[in-house]
């Protein structure tokens, strides 16, 4: 499949900031400032809220993913579910590691087989 190329020309303007970090103009390539309608700025305004609110959004699940991230987690068989039931009853990962394979095979869900993947960890 070929690729074509098209030679666009598009402005492209920055957001002017003020010092409480709001937008109040629009600036040029030239770096000309345009002062804009009130409409325009609350347009613009809902636009830039949203992105800032998905990008959070996005990060705090990435931060959240990390934090909850255990050695669990590359087992094979052992998901958000069972992962939660170990960690209940046994309060960590370190437990968990520490704890024999009847112990292991007591908790909701935890065969001998998956008792014995967690005891190779």
């Amino acid at each position: 499949m070929a690729i074509k190329k098209y030679n666009l020309n598009i402005p492209v303007y920055g957001m002017v900031k003020n010092d409480k970090h709001q937008t109040r103009a629009l600036m040029d390539e030239n770096r000309n400032e345009f002062e804009i309608s009130q409409n325009l700025m609350n347009l613009i305004t809902k636009f830039q809220d949203t992105v800032h609110d998905t990008a959070i959004t996005y990060h705090r699940k990435l931060r959240d993913k990390q934090v909850t991230k255990s050695a669990l987690d590359d087992i094979q068989g052992i998901g958000e579910v069972k992962k939660k039931e170990l960690l209940k009853h046994f309060g960590s990962v370190k437990n968990i590691k520490e704890a024999s394979l009847e112990e292991l095979t007591a908790v909701k869900g935890i065969t001998e087989k998956l008792a014995k993947k967690i005891k190779e960890l």
